[in-house]
């Protein structure tokens, strides 16, 4: 696996639910990809990675809020994620992604969610997210719905960037999804 960059249309795609069969079947390689994603994670000195940014369509995540190896007691997994409730409250914090290397900006997000999801054991979760793990889990939320970070960026912020992704897009040519 290996992370792809912005404008790849794996991006911006539909992310399909992971059925309960894939999860207890034979093989059951959500549980393989999970793992390899935590090393595409690691090796590229992210907190967090979306199946979508290593071109796998489907409704999952991992992360560790620490973004260090030997943290491995702090590794999430979620699967089919919902946020079933946002704070009202908000705060603004920088923010970069893996697919936009050398990139980022402000964004503005919910200071605590409410989530659940499913463990890799099809085991449904309710969760509570404050703060730093709160933005983690959005940001790579966000990637499952086909939003990228630059889609929360202010006006300036986006004029900022907008050299660097002009070059991504030249450098990916036809058939890149914006």
């Amino acid at each position: 696996l290996r992370v792809l960059k912005y404008p790849h249309p794996s991006l911006r795609a539909t992310n399909d639910e992971i059925s309960d069969e894939e999860l207890t079947g034979p093989g059951c390689e959500i549980s393989k990809i999970a793992k390899q994603m935590f090393l595409v994670m690691y090796a590229t000195n992210g907190v967090g990675l979306a199946a979508p940014q290593v071109g796998i369509n489907k409704r999952l995540m991992v992360y560790n809020e620490h973004g260090d190896a030997k943290k491995w007691m702090s590794e999430v997994i979620m699967v089919n994620p919902k946020i079933v409730e946002y704070s009202e409250a908000s705060d603004v914090e920088q923010e970069g992604c893996l697919s936009f290397p050398e990139m980022g900006g402000d964004v503005e997000r919910s200071k605590w969610i409410k989530v659940e999801a499913q463990n890799l054991k099809g085991k449904k979760i309710k969760k509570k997210f404050r703060g730093w793990e709160a933005r983690i889990f959005q940001h790579e939320y966000d990637h499952l719905d086909g939003k990228v970070y630059i889609d929360r960026l202010t006006e300036d912020g986006r004029k900022e960037i907008q050299p660097k992704l002009d070059e991504l897009i030249d450098k990916f040519g036809d058939g890149g999804a914006l």
